[in-house]
């Protein structure tokens, strides 16, 4: 049956009816028709409060535990969630047990959705076991469905290593992701360094360890060329590097979290280990420098960076707790509470699907629907209520937050709340 959204207020600056007021019309999955009033007849009729309708979203940082860790999050639970969050695509990390970092491996993930109704992209390692010791079987891995390489947040600490990567992906234009983090500078650190981390008793990571990092990886760039993915950067220096090596003409992107974007180490006086991330959550100024990064197109991507923690690796001495938060439920919504419409659909549809090399997207006849459905416009407290995830380690419980996602239309399936 072919599905009607009425009154859908679309959002899609490559549209000609980019912020108009529409009908859209879906048959077999392809939208078939767009006007101001299309009859109701024998079709399936959604019509809700404040209906936006963009391009479909894609997260580009998103760990579901399987294989390994079920017990955290399924594949099936996890795209439904996604789903139901506004995603009709993820990237999904090798945060699992075994490793992804074989042909095999994304196959299996590939496989596993096979009949979602959004998209899994999988990020296979880029070394064996992600061990940062010898390049995996990237070619093949690639060739099989992988969209880029990465350990997951764990820094490639051999310099050489990090420049072969980057020359050999250039023969089959492989992105490479580095995760922004010098261990030797952050050592013992689980909270950024400064007022709160002292005030708190807590061993600090220095912003500087970022820092070189990204300086390192951008060194090794302009050596060797090739693209660099730099994922959830967490400092206003860090946005100044990748600044003046897009000045340069380097080919480096960077994403940033949504909770980089929302929160600061103030949260960090209770000792709750929801707000235990990686990187660590930084002071207001650079949250702020964050933003500003955004709305200028220094930071290409915004991600929930979902990474979901059992309750038995969360409730325990914060020093020893897991790091990781989920976002996929609260991305729109807590993002929503400080920055523009249009600068965030950028950052979650056109801009990560141009950089991880996927077909894009646009709401116009005769297009394959792919969309996102969404009230931008709604308060309400986000509470356990809210989380769909099977963890339950969500940052933004009991906070006040702005926007609400219907659900998706993708791959010829309706999915609603």
């Amino acid at each position: 049956m072919s599905t009607l959204l009425k009154n859908a207020t679309i959002i899609d600056a490559s549209s000609p009816y980019h912020q108009q007021k529409k009908d859209i019309l879906i048959d077999n999955g392809v939208i078939d028709k767009i006007a101001d009033s299309i009859s109701s007849n024998n079709h399936k009729v959604v019509e809700l409060e404040n209906l936006h309708v963009s391009c479909g979203w894609f997260d580009t940082s998103v760990s579901l535990g399987e294989p390994g860790f079920e017990e955290r999050e399924t594949i099936a639970n996890g795209l439904k969630v996604a789903a139901k969050s506004g995603f009709t695509a993820i990237a999904l990390n090798a945060n699992t047990n075994p490793i992804i970092d074989s042909k095999s491996d994304v196959e299996y993930l590939i496989n596993k959705a096979r009949n979602s109704g959004i998209s899994l992209h999988p990020i296979a390692a880029l070394t064996q076991k992600s061990e940062g010791k010898e390049l995996a079987e990237l070619f093949d891995m690639q060739q099989s469905g992988a969209i880029a390489f990465a350990d997951y947040n764990k820094p490639i600490e051999s310099d050489n290593l990090m420049k072969v990567a980057l020359l050999y992906a250039q023969n089959f234009d492989g992105l490479i992701l580095s995760f922004p983090k010098n261990n030797s500078i952050s050592g013992e650190g689980i909270v950024n360094e400064g007022i709160n981390s002292t005030k708190l008793g807590l061993k600090g990571i220095p912003s500087l360890a970022e820092h070189i990092q990204i300086a390192r990886d951008l060194y090794l760039l302009e050596y060797t060329g090739g693209k660099l993915h730099i994922p959830t950067i967490s400092t206003a220096k860090s946005v100044d590097l990748i600044k003046d090596a897009k000045k340069k003409g380097l080919h480096v992107t960077c994403s940033v979290a949504a909770h980089h974007l929302t929160l600061t180490d103030n949260e960090l006086h209770g000792f709750d280990s929801r707000f235990k991330t990686n990187p660590p959550l930084r002071t207001d100024k650079d949250r702020k420098a964050l933003l500003k990064g955004v709305k200028s197109g220094i930071i290409d991507i915004i991600t929930s960076d979902h990474n979901p923690i059992n309750v038995e690796h969360k409730k325990v001495e914060f020093s020893e707790a897991k790091d990781g938060v989920i976002g996929l439920e609260s991305l729109f919504s807590a993002t929503n509470t400080v920055l523009d419409l249009e600068n965030f659909i950028n950052a979650v549809t056109t801009k990560p699907r141009s950089i991880f090399d996927l077909t894009s997207t646009s709401i116009k006849e005769n297009i394959k629907a792919d969309l996102t459905l969404f009230n931008p416009d709604k308060e309400y407290i986000f509470t356990n209520n809210h989380i769909l995830s099977t963890s339950k380690n969500s940052p933004f419980l009991d906070k006040k937050l702005k926007g609400e996602v219907y659900g998706i239309y993708a791959n010829n399936q309706l999915t609603l709340k």
